[in-house]
């Protein structure tokens, strides 16, 4: 299944927000140009790592930082064999990653009492808490109004996108591959490629919390995935013990009450050029 930063979607996303996109033998490649220092080239979760195309758009766009991320997987926290590969061609593995490292999925190809079945006991009891409240979704109309909740919900502890970028994402996956919901202060975006959906982004107030409206918008965002054909659901990211963020531990445990199976990626690779010497 192709990841979602392979999607012409995301590509056409990127390219509103200002990212330079080129898409050889499907796969998406993003450049960000910065002052006087060159430009910044990132490959994220593609199907095929080409380094010969990787090296011409480096000399082409002056790339002085390669941030590559693998779609390849790693084992309870084993690296395999490709790491070789990837060092063989000057990268090194990074600190912390641009991508969810760790991510949990679940598989929405068994009918939906069954996936209901797997989630735990206090996502179990919210649903029930919250089977009559209501939620909103938004349209091209009142992005303005979704964001103004959001802004609300988090205050200034946390970054809100601007309307611009709401309007950019709303843009280049409506109306079939993007719903908003908002219900209570809490509010989530859900993506969606062909077969895979995503828990995009999310937010939440105290009063959000005190309602359990955040289980309520997951169901309601797992069950738009399952009607819209998708086989998978990805929360787009858990703590990653290889990675440590403890920032993550809260909305980890709330994920992993839906359940779903662990997924690993082996983590971003970078590597530096000196662009002026190319010719």
């Amino acid at each position: 299944m192709i990841d979602i930063r392979q999607s012409f979607e995301y590509a056409n996303y990127l390219k509103k927000e200002g990212w330079i996109t080129e898409r050889i033998e499907n796969t998406n490649y993003f450049i960000k140009k910065l002052p006087l220092v060159g430009s910044v080239i990132k490959i994220q979760r593609p199907e095929e790592i080409n380094f010969k195309t990787t090296e011409k758009l480096c000399k082409k766009y002056r790339v002085f930082r390669v941030i590559l991320e693998p779609k390849l997987t790693s084992s309870f926290g084993t690296i395999k064999g490709d790491h070789n590969l990837l060092v063989s061609h000057g990268f090194k593995l990074s600190k912390s990653s641009y991508l969810p490292s760790k991510t949990l999925q679940i598989d929405l190809t068994q009918p939906i009492d069954k996936i209901t079945a797997n989630f735990k006991k206090d996502a179990r009891l919210a649903l029930r808490k919250t089977k009559d409240l209501g939620f909103k979704i938004y349209d091209w109309d009142s992005l303005e109004g979704f964001r103004n909740s959001w802004k609300k919900a988090v205050g200034f502890k946390r970054y809100v996108p601007t309307l611009k970028s709401l309007i950019d994402l709303y843009a280049s996956f409506s109306p079939k591959k993007l719903i908003m919901l908002a219900s209570h202060n809490t509010g989530a975006i859900f993506l969606r490629t062909k077969d895979t959906a995503y828990y995009w982004q999310a937010f939440t107030s105290k009063e959000g919390r005190a309602s359990l409206s955040q289980y309520s918008l997951v169901y309601q965002g797992i069950l738009w995935a399952k009607r819209m054909g998708c086989k998978v659901f990805d929360f787009e990211g858990i703590f990653d013990e290889r990675f440590p963020n403890k920032s993550w531990l809260g909305f980890t445990h709330f994920k992993k009450s839906f359940g779903g199976y662990e997924v690993l990626y082996l983590g971003c690779y970078t590597k530096f050029r000196f662009p002026y010497f190319d010719r």
